[in-house]
């Protein structure tokens, strides 16, 4: 089976990794060539950046494992790349480019967690009994 939303949903994140891992760039070339320089915006940046990779790929991953298992309804993988995308938006624009936009962190973050658990589950469930929804 060919994946359709995957690659929607990969496309976009890639787009929004490259804008924070840019923001992370403007300050390397900006003096604070490792670190950060104990500059707070220059941490928010870095764990911005780094937070997205540490959560991205899995969701992606489990993703694309359940839309080639062809059992899902294109719906639900389409939620769980919203919510993921979403989130990964929020939660960036939150930490990375403001300092104290605690709701839009949260929220972001929230959102992130719901794409991981709800793809966690799916895939458990479809390793263990393989009937459709």
């Amino acid at each position: 089976m060919m994946l359709t939303i995957t690659p929607l949903y990969a496309g976009l994140l890639a787009l929004w990794f490259l804008v924070l891992s840019i923001h992370v760039v403007r300050f390397r070339t900006g003096g604070i060539n490792l670190g950060d320089g104990g500059r707070p915006e220059v941490l928010r940046a870095i764990r911005a950046h780094a937070n997205f990779a540490e959560y991205v790929p899995l969701v992606l991953l489990m993703m694309a494992m359940l839309e080639t298992g062809g059992v899902l309804a294109p719906w639900v993988l389409h939620a769980i790349g919203l919510m993921l995308f979403v989130g990964r938006v929020l939660h960036g624009i939150a930490l990375a480019f403001t300092e104290k936009w605690f709701l839009g962190r949260a929220a972001g973050i929230l959102l992130t967690f719901a794409s991981l658990a709800i793809a966690a589950v799916l895939c458990v469930w479809r390793g263990l009994a393989p009937f459709t929804l």
